[in-house]
């Protein structure tokens, strides 16, 4: 199953009775502040759940040199680590399916 924004939308409304297109904005603006944070270099860090954070990588003098293009020689990559509670609990699950 995957969870998409709409299906968060709908679950959301559903049991916080709030209007969809009130939980619609507020997802939103949410994607807005964390594109925001992590453009500017910051972190994103949600309890018990993940943190997402930019790194700053350098890919050395010859970036981009066997291909011939004219790749940046630094680069920013998104990461994403997910919490101790988290894994445990997806740890657990998997022993269950076992």
């Amino acid at each position: 199953m995957t969870l998409t924004k709409n299906k968060m939308i709908r679950e959301i409304g559903r049991r916080t009775r709030l209007k969809n297109r009130e939980v619609q904005l507020m997802l939103e603006s949410l994607i807005e502040v964390w594109i925001e944070e992590l453009i500017a270099g910051g972190r994103i860090e949600l309890e018990n759940l993940f943190v997402l954070e930019t790194q700053t990588i350098d890919r050395g003098e010859n970036a981009g040199a066997l291909n011939g293009s004219d790749a940046p020689r630094m680069i920013q990559r998104v990461t994403l680590r997910v919490s101790k509670r988290l894994k445990q609990c997806l740890n657990r699950s998997e022993e269950l399916h076992e």
